[in-house]
Order: structure tokens, then sequence, then C-alpha cells
């Protein structure tokens, strides 16, 4: 039977204490998830590393090394992000239950990331931007600050006990013939979006404010797919062809 975990990337941020990839590891491989990625990790490959993964080193021995979270999500056709943190502009946040149904319901047709911030800091903004939604661990209040593997941990269970449950059925079911978009190919269309703003006047580069994150907001919400996204970069390249169709007023960008 197919097994949508195995379609599940873990993705550390600037891990900076190897022991915490270790302990990652081996939380992934006891709960079935088998990919790990690292965004320029302090130190790696390490001992440290080995010796907490505890028999899953063979998950270190495969893992994904990148230079930016960008290129680790490459291939990703859903992103979730980690944030025990409230933000200015507000993201879609799930419980770790609700994350993992929707993990899982994504991971029958694609491969799905879920990204860990940096022990210290977590995911700044622009990394989130990279994501369709958060999940945040409901930790008492009091003592909100969780380890690394910890984190790791508790997401991977949560993971395969709805899938043991066959609670696989989305909160947003994809029924398309297309498959949902890939993080690059929703980073190219973004660089689109925002070079033909510029051109036709509705984007000023030089008072550009919040407006691509409420665009990137306002996509990642939508969760659209490959026909989409080459439907909408159909559009801005007739767009740009025609010299921008006339230069309207620039939008309010607050």
């Amino acid at each position: 039977m197919d097994n949508p975990l195995r379609r599940i990337r873990i993705v550390l941020v600037e891990p900076t204490h190897p022991g915490n990839i270790g302990a990652a590891a081996r939380a992934m491989k006891t709960m079935g998830l088998r990919s790990l990625a690292l965004v320029s990790p302090r130190e790696f490959p390490c001992a440290a590393a080995t010796a907490m993964a505890a028999g899953a080193d063979d998950l270190l021995v495969r893992a994904q090394v990148a230079d930016s979270l960008q290129a680790a999500l490459d291939g990703c056709g859903w992103v979730i992000g980690t944030s025990a943190r409230t933000r200015t502009i507000p993201w879609p946040v799930l419980d770790p239950r609700e994350a993992a149904t929707r993990v899982l319901a994504m991971a029958e047709n694609t491969e799905v990331a879920v990204v860990f911030g940096r022990e210290h800091s977590g995911l700044t903004n622009d990394e989130l931007e990279l994501c369709q939604a958060v999940v945040q661990i409901p930790s008492d209040p009091d003592f909100s600050s969780l380890n690394l593997g910890a984190a790791v941990q508790v997401m991977a269970y949560q993971l395969r006990m709805n899938w043991l449950a066959g609670q696989q059925a989305a909160a947003v079911e994809m029924v398309n013939d297309s498959p949902p978009a890939t993080s690059d190919e929703m980073a190219r269309l973004y660089a689109h979006l925002e070079q033909t703003m510029i051109e036709t006047g509705f984007l000023d580069p030089a008072k550009p404010r919040r407006l691509m994150r409420r665009v990137r907001r306002l996509f990642n919400r939508a969760g659209l797919d490959r026909n989409e996204v080459n439907i909408i970069r159909g559009f801005l390249t007739a767009v740009r062809g025609k010299g921008g169709g006339g230069r309207g007023g620039a939008a309010d960008q607050t």
C-alpha cells in the first residue's frame, strides 16, 4: 500500500546543535518518516549527530543539505512551518492534529515539507512566506520553550497517529487534473507578478510596504495547482506584452 509518510520532508533551518539533528532523525525514523533536509547547519556531518541518532544514522547519510530554505523546498507542493510566536500579519494557524491531517492529505499527491526554525529564534517572516500554513504546538505559556528534537517528535508522532487511524481525509480536498504547484514554481510566479506590478505602476518599488507579503499570503491560502500558475503567468506575460495596458494608480499597500 502506498505510504504518504514517505513523501513528507522534515526541514531543519540552520540548526545550531548537531545533537538536535540526530535527535530529530531518531524521532523521524521511529514514526516512519525518512526524508530529512538541513538548511545551512552549523556543524554537519558530526559524531554528536550520529550518536544522538541512535540507529537512525541512515537518515543522516541521506539528508539533503541546502544553503537556503527555498532550495530545501524544491519539488514540494505544500509547505507548513512551525512557529511559537504570533506575527504582525496573521497566518493560517493549525494545531498538530489539524496540521497532520492536512499534511497527510496533501502527501497523497505531492511532496510535503514540515519546516522547523532555529533553536533560538524560529523562522523569519520571509521564511514563513514560503509556507501555506503554520503549526503551533500548544505548550504552557509560562514555559513554552521546546527542544528542536522534541518538537520534531511531537509532529512525527501526530503524523503517524493520524495515518494509522485512517484520518488522511484533508480539510482541503485537492480534486483536479493537475498536481499542486511546487515551491520553486510559486517563487517564479511571485517574481513574475512583482515585476509586472512594477512595470504597470501598481507597485512602487521605492515604497513596497507589505503588498507582496499580502499577495503571497493570498496565493498560499488559495493552494494553486500547476495549471493555475501557468494561467496566471500567461496572463502576466500578455499584460507585459501590451506595455502594461495603461498605468493605473498604485495600490494601497498598507
